[in-house]
């Protein structure tokens, strides 16, 4: 018996070199026009012909490809003089790897949020869910999900949740709803924003702020200590509050009536919030709670 050996070949062409490494002849011609392939040499169709070290370079760049490294870092580290430059594009990559972990860290939390809340709410941030669960909250409306992933968009999560306290007591207590709602149908039902009933509407209102912001404290949230970020004019004294002129920007399908309303609370807030302040000189205006809602 005898056996024969075969005899592998010098060369072989681009269909077979891309299988043999596990790629696709269009890839190859990329690696060549980018400069990470040299060109080989061609036989007498004028094809290219692929040798042993083609190969092999074709797969150190598929394994380093499927580590992560960009075509520009695969140059850098095949080149084997430029040490710094390997390392730097190995530290780079490291970066880049930790980033991409924490942001799948990020999106399996979202998940598991929205599996236990088995709403939107999950998409929020954690802050509100956990502000949602400290008040008992049920089930919030559409419209109040809309307005804390604006003003979480705005004003960021804390901001959020203190909105989401509103929202929660609301969803729990079947009272404050039930005034709530009266008093929306009350603003609806207004002739227009110089109705002479508009001014004790917002009093009204004010009222009912009150009632919720006790029954948020009573879960133990304190609006208190929370504070958006303000800025002053030293000469004019002038107080601006940067997120919310960001947040005027956006469309809105307020009403007259809705923003004279708001207009009133607003100032009827400012007053007991001066007085509030007046014997330390703070300043510090409301955040975007439900106190800021056009309609309440």
């Amino acid at each position: 018996m005898t056996f024969s050996t075969p005899t592998p070949p010098l060369t072989v062409k681009i269909g077979e070199a891309a299988a043999l490494a596990g790629t696709t002849p269009r890839a190859i011609r990329h690696y060549h026009q980018v400069g990470l392939l040299p060109e080989p040499g061609r036989g007498g169709d004028d094809r290219r012909r692929y040798g042993y070290e083609d190969i092999v370079r074709l797969l150190w760049i598929r394994r380093m490809t499927e580590a992560g490294l960009s075509l520009d870092g695969i140059r850098t580290v095949l080149t084997a003089d430029d040490v710094r430059g390997r390392r730097a594009i190995l530290d780079s990559l490291e970066e880049d790897l930790a980033e991409k972990e924490a942001a799948i860290r990020s999106q399996r939390a979202v998940l598991r949020r929205l599996r236990q809340a088995d709403s939107d709410v999950g998409l929020l941030s954690p802050a509100v869910g956990e502000v949602l669960d400290r008040v008992g909250a049920g089930p919030l409306r559409a419209d109040e999900l809309d307005t804390l992933l604006v003003t979480e968009r705005f004003f960021g999560p804390e901001e959020a949740a203190m909105q989401a306290a509103g929202f929660g007591v609301l969803s729990a207590d079947e009272a404050l709803r039930a005034e709530q709602d009266r008093l929306d149908r009350a603003a609806r039902a207004l002739s227009g924003p110089d109705d002479p009933g508009i001014g004790d509407l917002a009093a009204q209102y004010v009222a009912h702020y009150q009632a919720m912001e006790d029954a948020e404290r009573a879960a133990g949230i304190d609006h208190d200590e929370h504070h958006a970020p303000i800025e002053v004019d030293e000469e004019t004294g002038e107080v601006r509050w940067p997120a919310m002129d960001e947040a005027l920007r956006l469309p809105s399908e307020a009403t007259p009536v809705e923003l004279r309303i708001a207009e009133l609370i607003g100032e009827l807030l400012g007053e007991q919030i001066a007085q509030e302040h007046e014997a330390t000189g703070q300043c510090a205006p409301p955040g975007p709670s439900h106190r800021d809602d056009a309609r309440g």
